[in-house]
Formats: structure tokens, C-alpha cells, sequence
């Protein structure tokens, strides 16, 4: 069975950086399990994933969602290494209320700027990651919908900005990386277990600056 994300507490580091007149608030894991892996693939983005990484993901995820003003980043970029599964470019990954107007561009000012960062922990209630009806669900199939998730990618980094809905419209199957995979796995050794993340308006009202695309997890313990 998986670890139950609710009331798990999060070692994070805060960094504060300052461009200008604006301030960000960056948070990321104080610790990165040395297994995780994401990558520019031809469709989207692969992010491979155990455990500890799953656990990660989703609480940077449910973070994201709750926190307007806060820049959520994962380091995922292993330096030096290569890439042996031919998946693509190494990324890392930051997660941004849109809220906050953040640029992408200005990405790569931000993280040389972070330092060491301060101690933090971060508790999320279970109700971070809501189970949404199916009705919710099919709302964005409609062409008039706009909140989806929105990608871009800069400084090596896939970007993914959207509104606190956008992201618990994907947070249930999220949640299910952490705590489902992990027993899924051990009844059925080698079964495939993924979180399909859309980016973008789908692809049947295709946009023009940045077409629909997805993040495809894959749990692997």
C-alpha cells in the first residue's frame, strides 16, 4: 500500500528572490530521490517515477494548487547524466498558479538567484487532492471551455501554470501515483500504472501557441 498523502509532512526549502521590484517565493524538496527522471518526449513529457518520487509529485501538486503565490520546483534534471531510454531531453519541472503572471522566460533568472533556501515543512490535508465527478470531468471537452493546465518550456524546465481548478481536475489521478501504484504493482508485478496529465486545450480545439500535449507518469517501483 502506499503512503497516505493527507496530514504527511513535506521537507521543503523556501527560497525568496527578488528581480527587480517583484518577489518570488520559491518552494522545492529539500531532498530529490536520486531515481527520478523527466524527459521532452515527441507527444509531451515522460516522467518516470517510484515511490518516494510519486509521494513527491503529488505534494508539489497539491501545493501548487492551494498556494497562488508560490513557484513549486522540482530539480529532476540529473547534471552530466545521459539519457539511456532514448525518451528525450532531460527536464526539470515547476508548477505555477496562474495567478502569479509568471513569465516563463524569466525562469532561468530565478532559480540562479535561489541559494540555499530555509528549512520549511509543508501538511496538506487529504482534501488537496479532490475526487471530481465524471460531469466536472466532461466539462472540459466543451470547445468554450478555457481552464485548462497551460505548458510551456524554458531553462530546460517544463513549465505548467493553471488555476487551483485546472490542477485538481488531474489531482485524483495524481494522488492514485502515491497511493495506489505501489500495492497495484506488488498484486501484479510489471503491470503498467500512469497518471495521463493534459497540457493545453485538447486536441480537438487545438491552440494555436501551445497545441494540446501530455504529461504521462509512469510508476515503476
Amino acid at each position: 500500500m502506499g503512503r497516505r498523502l493527507g496530514g504527511h509532512p513535506w521537507r521543503v526549502l523556501v527560497s525568496t528572490v527578488r528581480l527587480g521590484h517583484q518577489q518570488h517565493r520559491v518552494v522545492r524538496p529539500a531532498r530529490v530521490p536520486g531515481s527520478a527522471g523527466l524527459y521532452e518526449g515527441r507527444l509531451g513529457a515522460q516522467f518516470c517515477l517510484d515511490a518516494p518520487t510519486a509521494t513527491m509529485f503529488a505534494l508539489a501538486w497539491g501545493l501548487a494548487a492551494r498556494s497562488p503565490y508560490t513557484i513549486v520546483f522540482l530539480p529532476l534534471r540529473r547534471t552530466g547524466s545521459r539519457d539511456d531510454r532514448g525518451w528525450g531531453r532531460p527536464l526539470d519541472l515547476i508548477l505555477v498558479h496562474h495567478r502569479l503572471a509568471f513569465p516563463p522566460s524569466r525562469w532561468k533568472q530565478v532559480r540562479t538567484r535561489l541559494g540555499p533556501g530555509r528549512p520549511h515543512t509543508v501538511d496538506l490535508p487529504a482534501g488537496a487532492w479532490p475526487s471530481l465527478s465524471t460531469a466536472e470531468h466532461r466539462r472540459g471537452w466543451h470547445q468554450e471551455f478555457r481552464d485548462h493546465l497551460r505548458w510551456d518550456i524554458a531553462a530546460e524546465t517544463l513549465v505548467l501554470t493553471g488555476s487551483r481548478a485546472a490542477f485538481e481536475r488531474e489531482a485524483e489521478q495524481v494522488r492514485a501515483l502515491a497511493e495506489e501504484c505501489p500495492a497495484h504493482q506488488a498484486r501484479v508485478p510489471g503491470t503498467h500504472c500512469c497518471a495521463e496529465i493534459g497540457m493545453g486545450r485538447l486536441r480537438w480545439h487545438p491552440d494555436r501557441r501551445r497545441p494540446y500535449a501530455e504529461l504521462h507518469a509512469q510508476y515503476s517501483g
